[in-house]
């Protein structure tokens, strides 16, 4: 079966944003400038390109995700550029019920249940499933029990407040670590197998 793995960035106290959705405390707040090492920069390429299908959530799509790497992509001269075309050219599922068509390069909108969509999903053919989160799709797809793996990227950053990783999780997970690294820009990845309960 495929495997489901989440890839977040954090702040060292647990937020994936500011109050105010600020992410300019990031190493690498997904702009022009790749801020990350050679090495952190391989980890997230590899998580990439051993996937064929990337979730996202409707908030992450409408607040530019798509629109910025098929700008990137566009740009040879950027040394994202290639990493950029990777995801332009992967599918893509949109969790959404507000946005009404996909203006985007190989983005589906997903609008079904999610715990039964998805679980579909991962037992079709093909390579792993990558979620950007989102806290909301984080939440919701750690509560359906559907996370094989996470991938926590935490910035050298204490925020005090904002919007935390993850919230009102009602069903109980044991995560097994897997490694903890320090990358030379500051970035430390934790990986994480996940357990559920309730599920062996």
């Amino acid at each position: 079966m495929r495997k489901l793995k989440l890839e977040m960035q954090v702040s060292l106290d647990g937020f994936t944003a500011g109050a105010d959705g600020d992410v300019s405390w990031m190493v690498w707040p997904w702009s022009e400038g790749w801020s990350w090492d050679d090495a952190l920069r391989a980890h997230h390429n590899n998580l990439t390109t051993t996937s064929d299908c990337i979730l996202i959530s409707g908030r992450m799509a409408e607040e530019g995700f798509c629109d910025h790497w098929e700008r990137v992509a566009s740009d040879a001269e950027n040394p994202q550029s290639i990493f950029a075309a990777a995801i332009v050219a992967t599918r893509k599922l949109v969790v959404t019920r507000t946005i009404p068509s996909s203006r985007w390069k190989n983005a589906e909108l997903f609008r079904g249940d999610l715990a039964d969509g998805i679980a579909r999903l991962k037992r079709e053919p093909g390579r792993d499933i990558l979620a950007y989160g989102g806290p909301t799709l984080a939440s919701a797809l750690m509560d359906a029990q559907l996370i094989d793996e996470m991938y926590i990227y935490i910035n050298p950053a204490v925020l005090g407040q904002g919007r935390k990783v993850l919230k009102d999780i009602r069903e109980r997970a044991e995560l097994m670590a897997r490694s903890a690294t320090c990358y030379p820009c500051g970035v430390v990845v934790l990986e994480y197998v996940v357990k559920h309960s309730g599920r062996s």
